[in-house]
């Protein structure tokens, strides 16, 4: 099979189990003409659902179908013998016509064990080579259809009905949205306050209640208290700090906090008194050391006199 066509028969399946629920094993209603053109190519039959429907099989035939190849003729089919042990191998399915003398048509047959109320009831796939029963069942939902084509099995794709009626029930399951398939809490079945409930009743099973399922409570806590996982925060190191506002300060405050302003003229007569005071003591100070300078030089000057008178060099004669 190629692996193209093998995707494509794959998708299918999935789709028909999402829409229809189909299950495995799938059970494949053959024919009596499918088992013939199988058996004239050599083809095992059963290995080739299984690759088509990519999945277990589980082969069915029918009683009509059954007696149509016992009553086939040895010139009319050489190999009548393998096919009937062939046939004999699947799962023989009750249609309850085998009380007629005459097997039903295969297409009556086959109709009257697949369709039910218009539906495809026990979800059979029909493996068929009569065009007028694929014709037929193309217009019940859900049903695959595969026949085989030159030695090669094929399956057909989705009928329009059955794609119009699993896009409904796509549509139907969007409207409803995802259903809570989480297990509910041991105290949801508790019966809910009414109006006219009296409420020292619920109170007394409202203690029933607790003291059964304390355990429980406890670790539904411990759940609730987990963190939710969500999108984190900046890192805090890497954020700017903020500024604290600044209290606004009343007007009077101010006004006391700062020092009276003084006059332009009082300033300026007090510095030039400063100046005058400061060259004054200047002078003084000036005046001092100079006085101070003279009478260490004239007291000097009286010793080296008084040295001099004392100090005469003697003349020698």
């Amino acid at each position: 099979m190629r692996g193209k066509r093998s995707k494509a028969y794959r998708k299918l399946m999935s789709q028909y189990q999402m829409s229809f629920g189909f299950r495995e094993p799938y059970q494949v209603l053959v024919d009596a003409e499918i088992v013939k053109d199988a058996t004239k190519s050599k083809m095992d039959l059963a290995g080739g659902l299984e690759r088509t429907l990519h999945g277990q099989t589980k082969p069915m035939i029918t009683q009509c179908s059954i007696r149509h190849l016992y009553k086939l003729s040895a010139a009319e089919f050489p190999d009548k013998d393998l096919a009937i042990d062939t046939a004999k191998r699947y799962e023989r399915r009750r249609c309850n016509h085998h009380e007629l003398e005459e097997p039903l048509p295969e297409k009556e047959c086959i109709e009257s064990v697949v369709v039910h109320n218009g539906e495809n009831k026990h979800r059979y796939c029909v493996a068929t080579q009569m065009p007028d029963v694929r014709q037929a069942l193309r217009a019940v939902p859900g049903v695959p259809l595969i026949y085989i084509n030159r030695s090669v099995m094929i399956m057909e794709a989705m009928a329009p009905i059955s794609t119009i009626k699993r896009e409904r029930g796509e549509m139907v399951k969007f409207r409803l949205g995802i259903k809570d398939t989480r297990p509910k809490p041991a105290n949801a079945n508790k019966r809910k306050r009414d109006d006219n409930d009296d409420p020292m009743d619920i109170d007394e099973e409202e203690g029933e209640g607790k003291g059964e399922g304390e355990g429980e409570g406890e670790g539904e806590e411990k759940k609730k208290k987990k963190k939710q996982r969500g999108p984190k925060g900046p890192n805090p190191l890497s954020v700017k700090k903020k500024k604290k506002p600044e209290a606004p300060r009343p007007k009077d405050e101010g006004a006391a906090a700062r020092p009276p302003k003084k006059d332009a003229g009082a300033s300026g007569a007090a510095k030039a008194d400063g100046e005058s005071s400061t060259q004054e003591k200047r002078k003084r100070r000036r005046k001092h050391g100079k006085g101070n300078a003279g009478e260490e030089d004239g007291a000097a000057g009286g010793e080296d006199k008084a040295s001099g008178e004392s100090k005469v060099p003697e003349v020698e004669t």
